[in-house]
């Protein structure tokens, strides 16, 4: 099993001007990014571009998938003023494309999603002509709930299967796959110009031909972009990396899910659901 990262995954220590600015506003507004929470290894990078993706509904998930970091346990009382803050740092910031996510809320009737409507609606009222994207939880499979979000004026769905199938209980305990590809396709039915958007992370243990299985699976279900990118173990109480996947192993995989017919592919060691997000609509 691998112990050391190679060459390919290494980055340097976050520190720019716009890092320390972003992390200061953040915190003003009592704020979380899962790009900190996650401990995601492209912060350096994407903040020094004053992006971000913020973590709404608190920092306390609901479920344990075992390639996490955001820690686990019993969610704290919701922050009204959340969703607001968010519409004002987004406004500060000049951005033309957010993106938010949550943790798991399953100690909610909703699971959040009237949170997450509530923020997209201040964001959009602060920040005319912005695009907003979404990362969200799979609801339990509760179609008012996402309709709830998909109807909140968002330009892209995004909910991560993260691996293949027959690894779900392994990485993900408490989701089921085809739940979230019902998520996907339910998504689409509901609002067919809404942009669908999934990723996997490879190195868990999953065989090439279950990626391009998954990915069939996807498209199947209407999904538009697709994000491949490298597990790297957050801390030694995640799930150990079984691989790493080389970079032009990443090459191929985004060509052969280009024939699938998806609209974008990101792939690579560092990509993350969020890397790069705002080029995948372009």
């Amino acid at each position: 099993m691998p112990r050391r990262h190679p060459d390919w995954v290494k980055v340097r220590a976050p520190g720019s001007p716009n890092y320390l600015r972003l992390k200061r506003i953040l915190r003003d507004h009592n704020l979380h990014t899962v790009c900190e929470e996650a401990r995601c290894p492209n912060i350096g990078e994407c903040w020094g571009h004053n992006t971000a993706t913020f973590l709404i509904l608190g920092d306390i998930c609901t479920r344990g998938c075992r390639f996490c970091a955001i820690s686990k346990g019993k969610p704290t009382l919701l922050d009204p003023e959340e969703p607001h803050n968010v519409g004002l740092v987004v406004k500060d910031l000049g951005l033309e494309h957010i993106v938010v996510t949550s943790v798991d809320r399953d100690d909610l009737p909703d699971g959040g999603s009237a949170h997450f409507a509530k923020t997209v609606f201040w964001i959009k009222s602060l920040n005319p002509g912005i695009r907003v994207e979404v990362l969200i939880p799979d609801f339990k499979g509760d179609h008012r709930a996402l309709e709830t979000v998909v109807r909140s004026g968002i330009h892209i769905l995004n909910h991560n299967v993260e691996t293949v199938p027959r690894l779900y209980k392994k990485v993900r305990p408490g989701s089921v796959y085809n739940r979230s590809l019902d998520i996907l396709k339910a998504a689409k039915g509901m609002r067919a110009d809404v942009l669908t958007k999934s990723g996997l992370m490879l190195g868990v243990g999953e065989t090439l031909d279950e990626v391009m299985a998954t990915l069939g699976d996807l498209r199947a279900v209407g999904c538009d972009i697709v994000t491949l990118g490298q597990y790297l173990q957050p801390s030694k109480d995640q799930l150990a990396v079984e691989r790493y996947v080389t970079p032009d192993e990443f090459e191929q995989l985004k060509a052969d899910a280009r024939t699938l017919g998806f609209r974008h592919v990101e792939s690579g060691p560092l990509v993350r659901s969020s890397y790069h997000a705002w080029s995948h609509v372009n």
